[in-house]
């Protein structure tokens, strides 16, 4: 698939899409449009010379499985002691969490926020919402929520970019780090995996 546009392009940038489990073909296409060499990312040595990194949504017990299986759990959280760019989505973001609500999974405390699994109930309860984004100056971003957590703590040094109208966040980032409820990569509005590579393409002691 071509670049979105030629304005768009990252030529200089890998970034890796977590590929154990879940929807990350979606989210290697979209770096496609975006002219980004998208790596995916099954083994400790394909982390190596990445430039950032997305965990996508999926089942977040498994993913944790998975990941303790290849031996990603403790490669992936130095990501974060490097103040490298990482973005979880939806089971991605319990994975980066400090703490959730349940014993199960086991997160990679790489975020200062709490999360609560399921928070919305099962998959008949998905929906989808339009979310003002608080870097984003323009429209509404449409927002889908499959299955979703939500963070229920944020600490101190967090940026909060989206809520719903009853106030939870839905959106934040911590410096060069970000973390989803809900799955940007299931439409066609491209502005987080914009936001994500110019996190990305920031130089590494960049801080929020």
């Amino acid at each position: 698939m071509k670049p979105d546009s030629a304005a768009d392009r990252y030529p200089h940038l890998t970034v890796g899409v977590l590929a154990v489990q879940g929807d990350f073909i979606e989210h290697i296409a979209i770096l496609g449009r975006l002219g980004v060499a998208g790596r995916e990312v099954r083994l400790p040595e394909q982390l190596d010379g990445l430039d950032g990194l997305i965990i996508p949504g999926g089942e977040s017990t498994t993913l944790s499985r998975l990941m303790s299986l290849y031996g990603l759990r403790e490669p992936v959280a130095q990501m974060a002691r490097e103040n490298k760019a990482v973005w979880g989505t939806c089971a991605g973001m319990i994975m980066m969490a400090h703490e959730i609500t349940e014993e199960d999974p086991v997160p990679l405390q790489m975020m200062d926020i709490g999360v609560q699994r399921n928070a919305f109930g099962r998959q008949v309860d998905s929906f989808e919402q339009d979310l003002d984004i608080a870097d984003f100056d323009s429209a509404p971003f449409h927002a889908i929520f499959i299955r979703a957590p939500v963070i229920i703590r944020v600490g101190d040094d967090l940026k909060v970019l989206a809520r719903l109208p009853d106030g939870r966040p839905v959106a934040v980032r911590q410096d060069r780090m970000m973390a989803t409820s809900f799955h940007p990569e299931l439409t066609n509005d491209l502005r987080f995996h914009r936001y994500f590579l110019d996190l990305a393409s920031a130089p590494p002691g960049t801080r929020q």
